[in-house]
């Protein structure tokens, strides 16, 4: 082999190494899931709804309950996609049950599964942010989470307008107390600008990142709070007044790679269609970014 192919072939390995070193430290987009409150899960089949997410390009789906998980699942892995979340109520108050009986066999036939117990905290006692439930809200969630850990699953708290953990800063309080690795919180979109009327996200977010297990967008319109029209809050990506993609920058800034759910709840019409429009805001969105 002569001097001048020689270079060559060395121009060539390192342009070559250049290119997947490249690729490798991209960073990769957050996985993007639709909540079933979008996929008509009261009438369509987990195989129907699987086969719509599949269709359209969503990585997966966040799931409601204990009901029929496993064929859920097992419909979306025939279609390489995942269950993200499963919602789950859990109750903090020192008398009644807790949680559905059913969840400790349940976490048991997810193992291994990665699908992120996705609890709303609520209490009959306590008023919404009243921390006098904390040491109650810890000795539930701290059992569910020791239960949780060897089946590899994680929780994150859900805020939720009316419920004991209602705000960001509620779940994010109580996941420290908690002190569980596998204990997260949720940034929810649209809870966030009915109870806090979407002031003081990047302060919100930088509190938030190092318990932030995942994310739920939609459509909405601005200037809502409390007293706004909840017809609004909820709108297919792409519609409504609200920035969503300055809330996708931010994430992006402060280095965000968790998965991101379409919040569904409530939209009517046909399932396909409002699907398929969000997808294309979420493909703009994320094109979009810098």
């Amino acid at each position: 082999m002569n001097q001048r192919a020689r270079i060559r072939l060395t121009v060539l390995a390192l342009l070559t190494c250049l290119f997947f070193c490249g690729c490798a430290t991209r960073p990769q987009a957050n996985p993007f899931f639709a909540m079933d409150t979008g996929t008509n899960r009261k009438t369509f089949s987990a195989a129907e709804q699987a086969q719509i997410l599949q269709e359209l390009g969503y990585d997966g789906l966040g799931y409601t309950g204990l009901g029929g998980i496993n064929e859920m699942i097992e419909e979306l892995e025939k279609r390489n996609l995942k269950m993200f979340t499963t919602y789950l109520g859990v109750s903090i108050d020192p008398d009644g049950r807790k949680y559905d009986t059913g969840l400790p066999e349940t976490i048991k036939q997810l193992k291994g599964k990665d699908v992120l117990l996705w609890l709303t905290v609520n209490s009959r006692q306590f008023k919404p942010s009243d921390t006098d439930g904390d040491p109650y809200a810890v000795e539930v969630i701290r059992e569910i989470a020791d239960m949780a850990e060897p089946a590899g699953l994680k929780i994150a708290l859900y805020p939720h307008i009316t419920s004991w953990v209602e705000r960001v800063d509620d779940a994010v309080r109580v996941a420290k107390k908690v002190n569980r690795k596998n204990v997260g919180a949720t940034f929810n979109l649209c809870h966030w600008l009915k109870v806090e009327g979407g002031k003081n996200m990047k302060p919100l977010m930088e509190s938030a990142m190092p318990y932030l297990f995942v994310v739920t967008i939609n459509g909405a319109d601005s200037g809502l709070g409390r007293r706004g029209g909840g017809g609004r809050l909820i709108q297919p990506l792409g519609s409504g007044s609200f920035d969503v993609g300055g809330v996708l920058r931010t994430l992006k800034k402060l280095g965000y790679t968790g998965p991101i759910g379409l919040q569904c709840f409530g939209l009517k019409g046909d399932a396909r269609e409002h699907l398929t429009k969000s997808m294309a805001a979420w493909r703009k969105l994320t094109a979009a970014l810098p």
